[in-house]
């Protein structure tokens, strides 16, 4: 009997168990209640057991439904997965390479990476977005870059497949000038908190109400990882840098390092990953641009 289940099921009981009840699956999947009501039932006369307790104002999952459900999730994932690789096999060579670019990524490597792109794929267009947090994501998510490269925003969702590239080591600066910059040993977070911070924005709605990294209250936002470079070196302020960006700076002493008191929001580096969505993975370009970037990680080691 269970030879006759479906993919279909199991999307229908998936999306009641999410959605909490017959009819809002319903809406999310576009179909009668009736008939999310009549799946889910052949679904648990196959298994043989129940997959909800009816009882009360919403349907809730039995035992037996809420590890069912992350068996339903993994054979769902596959079959995605499956689908997406076959695609991409079907499709050939991308007609053109979109990738959202985090700015905390080493430009260095990146130009590297790139100049080695056209000379494997010289007919193929790249087209690079630079942004940073949530910003880098969501063109990802919308389709419109087959590839994300992220690292200032710690979160990968559960529709994006996630490969690790490198550390990029941060360290929190100011200028000489500046009244912070005469300060030895761990800074108080109370010390901080009375000079403005420089901080990057999102340029997207993903992490509106959120912060990362943010100390003080007093802080300036700017979309560019430039114009932030430019305001600390004038003294305009203190912030957070990758420190490849930085390094000639503090070797010239035209930036000090600061040393603040350790925080669960504040880490020492910016774990890069490169992120494409599960059903829309990288063809033969992304996935060769990928993997150049894992080998900038050995050059930069």
């Amino acid at each position: 009997m269970l030879d006759g289940m479906s993919m279909d099921q199991l999307r229908t009981f998936i999306a009641a168990a999410e959605e909490g009840s017959f009819s809002a699956a319903a809406r999310k999947l576009r179909r009668a209640q009736s008939v999310v009501s009549q799946t889910v039932a052949n679904l648990e006369y196959q298994v043989g057991l129940p997959l909800f307790v009816r009882a009360g104002r919403a349907p809730r999952l039995t035992e037996v439904g809420k590890v069912l459900l992350t068996e339903a999730r993994a054979a769902v994932a596959c079959m995605d997965g499956f689908k997406a690789r076959a695609r991409a096999l079907a499709e050939g060579l991308e007609p053109e390479l979109s990738v959202a670019v985090d700015v905390m990524y080493p430009i260095k490597a990146l130009t590297r990476a790139v100049g080695e792109f056209h000379k494997a794929f010289p007919q193929t267009p790249l087209r690079l977005y630079v942004e940073a947090l949530g910003a880098v994501l969501q063109p990802v998510l919308d389709g419109h870059c087959r590839v994300g490269i992220i690292g200032s925003l710690p979160e990968v969702p559960e529709a994006c497949g996630s490969e690790y590239l490198t550390r990029v080591p941060a360290v929190t600066v100011v200028a000489p000038a500046h009244p912070l910059a005469a300060l030895r040993g761990p800074v108080p977070h109370s010390v901080l908190e009375e000079h403005v911070q420089l901080v990057l924005t999102d340029r997207s709605s993903r992490t509106e109400g959120r912060s990362f990294g943010v100390l003080s209250d007093r802080s300036w936002r700017l979309a560019d990882l430039g114009a932030k470079h430019a305001f600390l070196l004038a003294g305009l302020g203190w912030g957070h840098m990758p420190e490849p960006m930085v390094r000639d700076d503090i070797l010239g002493n035209r930036l000090v390092r600061l040393e603040p008191e350790p925080h669960p929001s504040v880490g020492s580096a910016f774990s890069m990953h490169a992120i494409y969505r599960n059903d829309m993975p990288p063809g033969p370009a992304g996935r060769w641009f990928i993997q150049t970037l894992k080998q900038e990680r050995e050059i930069a080691a």
